[in-house]
């Protein structure tokens, strides 16, 4: 009876794109893009089925899951394959995406979904919003979902406090993220340009500028460049997708070890779920790599 009442109780939400979604009742059937599922998986949303983006293969990519079960969620693959007899399949209430441009959702076949008549929300997780606002922009959509409880922000402010505090007496060791492109070349991220790349600077991390050239997002360059821009580095954050070149086909490029043998290097998915436990895993490994600065690579 007291679901009954709870799925009579209806929601609304406005996207970052201004667009207003309902439904009939809460939690709804949910079909998402893997990493807003994982996000609302963390406030104990349960999406029926996920999808990836055009980076992503028929097989879920382990990086991007987070806490989510795949037993539990099926894969549909790249979003742009969805068609609208699967989501007529599944019969989602609403479908939720990301947003980089603040107009259309990342990763979704949207003809497919108006087809199907399923109203989507797409929220912004691009460079310019501040991560706590990306961060509450979730939990918000969440709680009009019907999620029991937001998981407890505690948890996120204890590990600011650890790396603000860290940070303070860290000296001249600075945090890189990059993408492993291959033997050739390496893509290195801009830091003001990313959501956590900027929150760590916010929190006294040296985050370096890897310098001018192509990419808004990355500076695509070759390893010896990359060394020289980014050589005094004492943690590495690298790209752990399954579309990033693995760190074990970096064996031969001698720039690479240099910069593996100097720094703490970090698995890091540039695709975090947008929410609070992800985000404080995320900042607790930082700071640990800041405290004990060595190579870890091997």
């Amino acid at each position: 009876m007291a679901d009954d009442r709870a799925r009579q109780a209806g929601w609304e939400f406005t996207d970052d794109r201004g667009s207003t979604a309902t439904g009939p009742g809460t939690p709804p059937r949910v079909v998402a893009y893997v990493r807003a599922g994982a996000a609302l998986w963390e406030y104990g949303i349960r999406p029926v089925a996920v999808y990836g983006s055009g980076h992503d293969s028929a097989r879920a990519d382990p990086a991007k899951l987070g806490g989510l079960d795949p037993r539990e969620a099926a894969y549909l693959g790249g979003g742009a394959d969805i068609t609208a007899e699967v989501l007529r399949e599944l019969r989602p209430d609403v479908v939720v995406d990301v947003t980089y441009d603040g107009k259309s959702a990342y990763a979704l076949a949207e003809d497919a979904v108006e087809q199907a008549g399923v109203p989507v929300v797409a929220l912004g997780v691009g460079g310019g919003a501040p991560l706590r606002t990306i961060l509450g922009r979730f939990a918000e959509l969440a709680a009009a979902f019907g999620a029991p409880a937001p998981p407890a922000d505690g948890e996120l402010a204890a590990a600011e406090a650890e790396l603000r505090e860290l940070a303070a007496g860290a000296g001249t060791a600075g945090v890189v993220a990059l993408s492993p492109g291959g033997p050739e070349q390496v893509h290195l991220a801009r830091p003001e340009t990313w959501p956590e790349l900027r929150h760590l600077a916010d929190l006294g991390v040296r985050t370096p500028d890897p310098g001018p050239g192509p990419g808004v997002n990355w500076r695509t360059t070759d390893w010896d460049q990359a060394l020289e821009a980014v050589g005094g580095a004492g943690v590495l954050l690298a790209d752990a997708r399954a579309n990033a070149v693995p760190l074990a086909e970096l064996a031969g490029v001698p720039a690479w070890q240099q910069l593996a043998r100097t720094a703490q290097v970090l698995p890091w998915n540039p695709e975090l779920p947008p929410a609070p436990g992800a985000y404080a895993q995320f900042l607790r490994a930082v700071a640990a790599a800041l405290r004990a600065p060595g190579p870890a690579a091997g």
